[in-house]
């Protein structure tokens, strides 16, 4: 037998493995012989018994169940199927992941996986309300900022928006937008590039889908504020409608409290006023958004402070049953 055909079997072997077996999939030693055979790579029970230990001696996991004959199947992957599962669901969801794209890397994550499992993994996710984008060229926007995330650089784009007529355009005639990116923050099924503008002179994010002519600046992006964190920006702004951010102070009935922590999280500060409400206390940047996002419980969620919102939130109120 030539090193050739060594290194041939070992590597066929271990394809046949990883592919064609799992925990419910095994093989048996007979097997494991005739699909050799048939690839042309006759051999016997010793030989394969020898590359077995070597392969599981070079760290693949290649179980065995003592019986007769013995059997064999790939142990760990890199994936667990339930991970592959979740991964699967949120591609096939996603919305600013073309359909083409997603069947594509739907293929590559089933692949992961050994043939008797990939069954188990059709997606059949039908995510309600959800749009997908057209355009491939979203993915190499994403990279871009990316890239420039890293490389710490500004990066500069143009701005769209869509016209009475549905008519894409560019955001205040074409204007160059410059961006220091901090960080890409997918938010309710958006991606956004998240980072100092110094036009807005504070920390502002923009939706990637509507981002074009997306180019890496040479000038170095602006240093992050201090206090600066992703986590604590995204509690404070609601559906990422930036505005003024102030201190609100939230009366809420019992029952609110597991929507005030799927908001602002587990660590937000609550304090318990009488036996059917309690208080809380948050930074939110005051705009639209976060006043619609009160008004949707119906009174269960209210304002109390400071006035200035108590009063925007009214006139809000007003200006909707005009």
């Amino acid at each position: 037998m030539t090193t050739n055909n060594m290194k041939k079997r070992l590597l066929y072997l271990i394809k046949c493995l990883y592919e064609a077996t799992d925990e419910n999939n095994q093989m048996t030693t007979h097997d494991l012989l005739d699909f050799l055979r048939s690839e042309g790579i006759p051999t016997d029970r010793k030989t394969l018994r020898s590359d077995l230990r070597v392969m599981t001696d070079c760290g693949c996991d290649i179980i065995v169940v003592n019986s007769k004959p013995n059997r064999y199947y790939w142990g760990s992957r890199s994936f667990e199927l339930p991970e592959l599962k979740l991964l699967i669901d949120a591609v096939a969801s996603s919305r600013f992941i073309t359909a083409k794209k997603s069947e594509e890397l739907i293929k590559k994550l089933t692949l992961l996986a050994s043939k008797g499992q990939q069954a188990d993994l059709q997606c059949n996710v039908y995510a309600a309300d959800h749009v997908k984008q057209n355009s491939q060229v979203i993915l190499y926007i994403i990279d871009r900022i990316n890239d420039a995330i890293n490389k710490q650089l500004r990066i500069t784009f143009k701005y769209t928006e869509y016209t009475m007529e549905k008519k894409r355009v560019f955001r205040n005639n074409g204007e160059v937008y410059e961006l220091s990116p901090y960080a890409l923050y997918w938010n309710e099924d958006f991606y956004y590039a998240v980072g100092w503008s110094d036009k807005h002179q504070n920390v502002s994010a923009f939706r990637i889908d509507r981002m074009e002519e997306v180019e890496i600046s040479e000038e170095r992006a602006a240093p992050k504020p201090y206090n600066f964190n992703i986590r604590d920006y995204s509690k404070k702004i609601v559906k990422m409608f930036d505005g003024q951010i102030e201190r609100v102070t939230l009366e809420c009935d019992n029952d609110m409290m597991k929507y005030i922590i799927d908001r602002f999280g587990d660590d937000v500060k609550t304090e318990i006023k009488n036996e059917e409400t309690f208080v809380t206390e948050t930074d939110v940047a005051l705009s639209p958004t976060f006043y619609s996002w009160v008004f949707q419980f119906a009174g269960k969620i209210r304002i109390t402070a400071p006035e200035t919102a108590v009063d925007e939130m009214r006139e809000m109120a007003i200006k909707a049953l005009r």
